[in-house]
């Protein structure tokens, strides 16, 4: 059976692995030694995980400043896809968020991986037209 559940550092190992799987070509600062860490200080209450059996088998943190929400990190093992797990993870985000006040939640995703858009479409997520821009500090 799969509960999505608080994340907890007894977890981390299970993160870790995981996130090394799904995002291979992850940049440093988003590893779990680092991206962890960070959330555990801002907002840990929004950072959760899938279980079976006490095995990690999905992720998501979500991020709200008062304006809007975020979604990241939302990873589920490839040997777990297509079960519901990951809209399971997305709708316990979008629960805490909604608690919070939030009315808007936004995520970024690959152009190129269509697959995830499709899956995000499916939740009741729109391609918005946006220019995403980022700079690293």
């Amino acid at each position: 059976m799969i509960a999505v559940v608080a994340y907890r550092p007894a977890h981390f190992d299970g993160v870790k692995a995981l996130w090394e799987e799904t995002f291979p070509d992850y940049a440093s600062y988003n590893h779990a030694e680092r991206a962890i860490p960070a959330k555990l200080s801002e907002q840990p209450e929004l950072f959760f995980v899938a279980e079976e059996d006490g095995t990690v088998v999905g992720t998501i943190m979500a991020g709200y400043d008062g304006h809007r929400g975020w979604l990241y990190a939302v990873a589920v093992k490839a040997t777990h896809r297509q079960r519901g797990i990951g809209a399971a993870l997305v709708r316990t985000a979008e629960a805490a968020l909604e608690a919070r006040g939030c009315v808007k939640i936004n995520l970024q995703v690959l152009e190129t991986n269509a697959g995830v858009i499709g899956f995000y479409e499916r939740l009741g997520y729109a391609v918005e037209p946006r220019v995403s821009m980022g700079k690293r500090c």
